[in-house]
């Protein structure tokens, strides 16, 4: 296969693990830096210019590594391979789907997955009420846009959580609230999902004073076994989004297990140094398969 991974940086992690398994495995594999990617429509005709070549039908497969900064833009290229019928481990819509934290809450409360009770206005004249919709405090208080735990905070008391939430608003930045799921005991998964199958699964711990779970503000991560609905949780979520490959991040609840974001973009350095599995290349086999159930439709 001649492979395209979509990531600004050939040094970070996730990518270099996927060139490397790819590579290992007899792939053709570039990396393309998305955000030097220009997209000429003219005629009907379409084209991706990259270092003054039109590459637009070179790829059999590509893997989108688009950052928050980066989404639109890098949507609009994945879009263009899609509509080449290039087959991308994350589509267009999805991308964008899993950016915006209140749409993928949308798209999770109209299937029916599990999700923490969320609320999101813009009002800022009955904060109040907001916070009483969500049984009072502490609240999770989230930007929509936010990653890596970046953007998360807990308000302890109805004082501070209505003086965060008012800042917010007169800045006018979009913000979700969440319920704070005290037995969770700042614990989350996070599930890396290919296809129809799990491939990896982590249990991410914060620090002892910080609430949030994410590796990257300090936590601790070690191999988990998810339940069967946590698996199928998991897996609904990503296709829902229209994500191939995904990162799902699930709480555990006295309710059960309870969604909280999809990842489009998911890093592999912590799952990969927790669990002691190759998620790397179980990404790789996976479009292996697409690829070739791909090719032999396209021969009949």
């Amino acid at each position: 296969m001649n492979i395209f991974i979509l990531s600004v940086g050939e040094h970070v992690y996730s990518t270099k693990r996927l060139y490397d398994e790819a590579t290992k495995r007899g792939h053709d594999v570039s990396i393309i830096n998305h955000m030097r990617c220009s997209i000429k429509l003219s005629g009907g005709k379409r084209e991706i210019i990259y270092d003054g070549e039109n590459i637009i039908d070179e790829p059999d497969i590509i893997i989108p590594r688009i950052g928050a900064s980066a989404t639109r833009h890098g949507a609009a290229v994945v879009k263009e391979f899609e509509m080449n019928d290039v087959f991308s481990s994350a589509r267009s819509l999805g991308i964008i789907r899993a950016q915006n934290k209140v749409r993928t809450l949308q798209i999770m409360n109209r299937k029916g997955i599990p999700i923490p009770d969320t609320l999101f206005s813009v009002n800022p004249e009955n904060i109040k009420e907001q916070i009483e919709l969500l049984g009072g405090a502490p609240v999770i208080i989230k930007m929509q846009e936010g990653t890596q735990g970046m953007g998360v905070m807990l308000a302890e008391s109805k004082k501070s959580a209505k003086s965060i939430i008012d800042t917010f608003y007169r800045m006018n930045m979009h913000i979700l609230l969440q319920e704070f799921v005290k037995e969770s005991n700042s614990e989350d998964i996070r599930v890396i999902v290919a296809g129809d199958k799990v491939i990896s699964a982590m249990k991410r711990k914060g620090l002892d004073d910080d609430f949030r779970s994410n590796i990257h503000r300090g936590g601790s991560g070690s191999k988990v076994q998810l339940t069967n609905q946590e698996k199928t949780m998991a897996i609904k979520a990503a296709n829902y989004l229209g994500l191939p490959i995904a990162g799902v991040d699930l709480i555990r609840s006295k309710r059960g297990p309870l969604l909280i974001e999809v990842n489009s973009t998911p890093g592999l350095q912590g799952v990969e140094a927790y669990t002691r599995l190759n998620v790397a290349e179980g990404i790789i086999k996976y479009l292996e398969k697409k690829c070739s159930t791909k090719n032999s439709r396209t021969k009949r």
